[in-house]
């Protein structure tokens, strides 16, 4: 069946491969996924100078949970290269479509507010655009050029998509020198072909593998969320996966479902499953381990980088 979607009417839907698809159930979030509502004067500070500089932002566009306590503390996580992503994950909030045209003044944007949100360290995610040669990597380096000369103290982590059958792209990037290189893995492999169909999970393992041996000394990361039906023997293979790509930084959240049309949250993980699993994931190698239910790749990202760094010099002594 072929689904025609008027644009020229209104705005298009923001998720049009799932617009007729049948709702799926909802489950009563628990005691422990509570958030505060986002409120503070610091949240409207942040929000402004998002706003001034024309930028996305990823707690934003996916519907992160953490949003009120980041941008209170003037913590925002930019979502580079449009709000419009060329993958149609089941998981994921961030409108699906066609994307427009780079914006060559954004790397600049993203360094303004940089320095004026005072960051000692920021994070720089994208949405996936296998719509350009290079997957966007040049761009990702743009951005990265740009911070280090407008604010050279601050240390730079990018989250990048798996840049899938795009020569040449984790070169581009590495040779920019974030601090951290991030790449979610998202779920376990057997959940790719409903939860992430466009990805491959093999080729994330890969590009993470790839970072390391263009620069050892490079701080890797990926993570996943559960509640999606997983196996816990499942998560602890995404473990030894990760280990045997030397992949430094494990981070594991609950998934959250954005809408009905997404895919159901099929378990709330209680707390001390995670804590579990942080401890397994610690004993397996990881220098850094975040596991808990609001976990998101960026939420405390500076402090953990900081106990990431303390982790490798302590290894060292």
């Amino acid at each position: 069946m072929a689904v025609v979607i008027d644009t020229l009417l209104g705005n298009p839907p923001r998720h049009p491969e799932k617009a007729h698809r049948a709702d799926q159930p909802s489950l009563r979030k628990p005691d422990w996924i509570r958030v505060k509502a986002p409120v503070s004067p610091g949240y409207v500070a942040t929000q402004r100078i998002v706003r001034a500089n024309g930028l996305h932002t990823v707690c934003e566009e996916a519907g992160c949970p953490n949003i009120g306590e980041c941008w209170e503390q003037k913590h925002a996580t930019f979502m580079i290269m449009g709000d419009t992503c060329t993958r149609a994950c089941a998981f994921c909030n961030v409108k699906t479509g066609l994307p427009g045209a780079l914006d060559p003044a954004e790397p600049e944007h993203v360094a303004e507010a940089t320095a004026k949100l005072g960051l000692s360290h920021i994070v720089i995610t994208s949405v996936d655009r296998d719509d350009l040669a290079d997957g966007g990597a040049a761009h990702f380096a743009a951005v990265i050029t740009a911070i280090r000369a407008r604010c050279p103290q601050t240390t730079i982590e990018v989250l990048t998509p798996d840049f899938l059958r795009k020569d040449g792209a984790a070169e581009t990037v590495v040779a920019a020198r974030p601090d951290v290189f991030n790449h979610n893995l998202e779920t376990v492999p057997s959940k790719y072909l409903n939860v992430r169909p466009g990805a491959r999970y093999f080729a994330s393992i890969r590009l993470l593998q790839h970072v390391k041996e263009l620069d050892a000394r490079m701080f890797t990361k990926s993570g996943i969320m559960v509640g999606l039906g997983e196996e816990r023997n499942e998560v602890l293979q995404v473990m030894d996966d990760l280990r045997s790509a030397d992949v430094d930084f494990l981070t594991i959240g609950q998934y959250l479902q954005p809408t009905r049309k997404h895919h159901p949250v099929l378990r709330f993980v209680p707390p001390e499953e995670f804590a579990a699993l942080a401890t397994i994931a610690y004993a397996k190698g990881f220098a850094m381990v975040s596991a808990s239910p609001l976990t998101r790749s960026s939420h405390h990202a500076g402090e953990d980088f900081a106990r990431l760094k303390a982790a490798r010099a302590a290894a060292a002594r």
